[in-house]
């Protein structure tokens, strides 16, 4: 790389940005030390032969992201195509009149949908694909850098791009070695009907602003503005920069916009500053802190063959279905694959939902909202698990930023009499959600009672893994007000042929299957009793609401818990012995108790007839089926220490997608088959299955760890673990050899005292935060 723009270069960056206001720029970032960066891990490196096809971005495009601006990239030498999006480039709004049967309408104005910001194009016509050798283009997970390279005329030419956090723009850097030159046109169009433009600006029908800009410099040519487009000629180099975002703020006082910020003109602002600085610069600040949060944790579970590691990402996807052979170094990059994604998609903006980050059209299926019955949950059970912590506060700071308008929705509109759902109590509190929900405060599709008890339980368990103060005082509002909404719909009942009394939820749905008016279902039960019990301990660690939280301890105790149909064998889906809805279901919903819950455990402590029901059931559900559903079946089995089934399932998601099906597309994003041909990404199954890889490794929950626990044949030669979070506030190094421990490190991160267990046998360790204790000896 050039080490500074050229004096030619910044002028012709000035000439374009020239009739630019200036703006008032963010503090610069800091720059890391002038030093070689370092050699990419080839662990750690994905490779293709072949570029994406601009038609099938969201199955071949590779994914960049700064954790609030993102594109796919296609990598195609004669025309690099990004398609760019911002986390929170959304139509729709509060969409608060409900529909003629008391539910949220879901469409792309009223609800809204996540949309594309730009689509940014640089076309090179003497390098077409057909012209070139030696194509190859790597995704370095390490480093976050999707980097191109091929031969022209004996010339070796070499792009890499990246979306920059501390910077916050996406960088092209075109470089070559042997005396080429660039020649060509860069070009940036909105997608919401936008001129191509150097920058633009623009407002939704729902008033929320956006805009993009680009500036160009190079090295030994010429680059111009030449009208809409910009014209680079006879360039060694070539470095483009792009930015652009909205006006939204996570502020429902201010109706989730700040009138007084201009996107457009930050923009501009944003890509001239970064412009300012040569690409090596930009690459070493972003590299800096992408490995600060990627270095968190590294995982190796096992050596592939020379033959495996000689194959391309896909060919060895496919070999891994054909052959049946184990790849453990393929599997384990397939675990930093969706600690990437995490990365690229979660910091500071909104958090991951249907479809992470990341789109190819304004159009995406259910769109590209947050799910709360599980995508939303699933999307983040990796996050403390896999050492990023830091990623978990978008989830956080969204459900913070939503409670007001959540919380007014319900109180005016939950039990409207025509909401099959609304309680029969009369009363209303607190707050809950719909079953999708977006960024303005708005729900779609049906209202989901129980939706508020599982966002507040997950909010919880990153308390647990963490032992932050902070965060609990941030959600405690969040689970005081989900208590409220719930001590107002509980309803007493008394148990079929005794005169004990409990309390049941009112009239709800499984998700997403069975009747619509079923009482007592297992999985608001199961929910509801964890957050009473979380909020409990929350109030009692913050010493507030003494008397409100010993009414909660008081409910929790008489809620009905469920048990084992005696004609089914299965742990009860409904308040009923019968099984009402598809015994094969996608979703896992009155097993939410075995995981992400606690309640089921294998470990003696709970009755074994619940464990056998939630085993029975869990059998009945099978093993074959969308590629989240697979990753949550995962989770249970590992929960169940059964590592051959749970292994199975991961290895079922590693499967290639073709023409749609259920599996592992061409760029590794989880294909979702929708109808026969026709198959979506959704990014569930991508941080769900690294999230069951874990749970093989290392089980925890608050004064308890338990170490490979369902640890499969296929890694247990030799393997190692380090940095993983467990609940209670520790940190593990974990390292295994023929099967068993040989080594394990826990440094306590707030926690205090834990048991940590190994193949029925168990030690007590006690530390101060901040210290480590190691152990050993594990096979005697």
């Amino acid at each position: 790389m050039t080490p500074d723009p050229s004096r030619r270069g910044v002028l012709a960056l000035t000439a374009a940005l020239a009739a630019l206001p200036t703006f008032t720029a963010t503090a610069a970032p800091q720059r890391p030390a002038d030093a070689p960066a370092p050699d990419a891990d080839p662990r750690h490196r994905l490779r293709w032969q072949a570029p994406a096809d601009e038609h099938s971005m969201i199955e071949q495009g590779l994914p960049v992201g700064n954790g609030r601006l993102g594109a796919l990239t296609s990598n195609d030498p004669g025309r690099e195509v990004l398609l760019v999006t911002d986390a929170t480039l959304w139509t729709g709004g509060l969409n608060d009149t409900l529909d003629a049967d008391g539910q949220f309408p879901y469409g792309r104005q009223d609800f809204g949908s996540f949309t594309l910001l730009a689509r940014l194009t640089v076309d090179i016509p003497d390098h077409d694909l057909s012209a070139v050798s030696g194509y190859r283009r790597t995704l370095d997970l390490a480093q976050g850098v999707n980097e191109t390279s091929y031969v022209r005329s004996g010339v070796t030419y070499r792009r890499q791009i990246f979306a920059s956090r501390p910077d916050d723009v996406i960088v092209l850097h075109f470089g070559q070695s042997g005396g080429g030159r660039y020649t060509g046109t860069i070009t940036l169009e909105g997608t919401h009907g936008e001129e191509p433009a150097v920058s633009f600006g623009a407002t939704l029908p729902n008033g929320l602003r956006y805009g993009a800009a680009i500036a160009a410099y190079g090295s030994g040519g010429s680059v111009t503005v030449e009208g809409p487009h910009i014209g680079f000629t006879g360039c060694r180099e070539l470095t483009v920069v792009l930015s652009g975002g909205t006006n939204y703020t996570a502020d429902a006082a201010a109706h989730f916009r700040d009138p007084s910020l201009d996107p457009q003109q930050l923009a501009r602002t944003k890509v001239r500053a970064a412009a300012r600085h040569s690409a090596n610069t930009l690459l070493r600040t972003h590299t800096a802190d992408h490995q600060a949060l990627f270095g968190q944790l590294d995982v190796s579970l096992g050596t592939s063959s020379a033959e495996q590691r000689s194959l391309d990402t896909w060919e060895r996807l496919r070999a891994r279905a054909r052959d049946g052979v184990p790849d453990p170094e393929l599997e384990a990059q397939y675990l930093q694959f969706g600690r990437y994604l995490m990365i690229a998609g979660s910091r500071g903006s909104l958090p991951l939902g249907l479809q992470g980050l990341w789109l190819d059209g304004n159009d995406p299926d259910w769109m590209g909202d947050y799910h709360t019955d599980i995508n939303i949950q699933m999307n983040y059970w990796a996050a403390d698990r896999t050492g990023l912590s830091q990623c978990f506060d978008t989830f956080t700071d969204y459900c913070v930023a939503q409670l007001p308008s959540w919380t007014d929705l319900t109180r005016r509109l939950f039990n409207d009499p025509r909401n099959r759902y609304r309680n029969s109590t009369g009363k209303n509190a607190g707050w809950t959600v719909a079953i999708s929900t977006n960024p303005f405060g708005g729900g779609g599709w049906w209202w989901h009672p129980a939706g508020n008890a599982w966002l507040c339980n997950s909010l919880w368990e990153h308390y647990e893994f963490t032992a932050s103060r902070t965060h609990l005082e941030k959600i405690y509002p969040l689970l005081r007000g989900a208590c409220e909404f719930w001590e107002a719909r509980l309803l007493t009942t008394t148990l079929p042929g005794t005169s004990r009394e409990v309390l049941i939820a009112d009239s709800d749905w499984s998700p997403e299957h069975g009747p619509l008016d079923a009482k007592g279902i297992t999985y608001a039960q199961e929910l509801v009793w964890a957050l009473f019990g979380n909020y409990c301990t929350a109030a009692a660690e913050l010493r507030k609401d003494v008397e409100f939280a010993a009414t909660i301890a008081g409910l929790r105790k008489r809620l009905y818990l469920p048990q084992v149909s005696p004609t089914t064998g299965w742990l009860e889906e409904w308040m009923s012995p019968d099984n009402l809805g598809e015994t094969t279901h996608r979703h896992l919903s009155p097993l939410v108790g075995l995981f992400p819950g606690d309640r089921i455990r294998p470990d003696g402590s709970t009755p074994a007839d619940l464990v056998e029901g939630a085993t029975a059931l869990l059998t009945a559900r099978g093993m074959e089926s969308f590629g989240w559903a697979n990753a949550w079946r995962g989770l249970c089995w590992a929960r169940l220490k059964n590592a051959d089934k749970a292994y199975q399932l991961v290895v079922n998601n590693l499967r290639p997608s073709s023409g749609g099906s259920n599996g592992t597309a061409f760029n590794l994003f989880d294909i979702y088959q929708v109808e026969q041909g026709r198959g979506i990404f959704q990014i569930d199954a991508n941080l769900g299955t690294p999230a069951a890889m874990i749970e093989m490794l290392l089980y925890s929950r608050p004064g308890h760890l338990e170490l490979l626990p369902a640890l499969p044949d296929a890694w247990a030669a030799a393997g190692s673990l380090t940095g993983a979070r467990a609940r209670g506030g520790f940190v593990v190094d974990l390292r295994w050899r023929d099967g068993k421990p040989t080594e394990a490190r826990i440094r306590s991160a707030g926690g205090r005292t834990t048991t940590v267990a190994y193949a029925g046998s168990a030690c007590t360790v006690t530390l101060k935060p901040g210290t480590t204790v190691t152990l050993k000896g594990f096979d005697r």
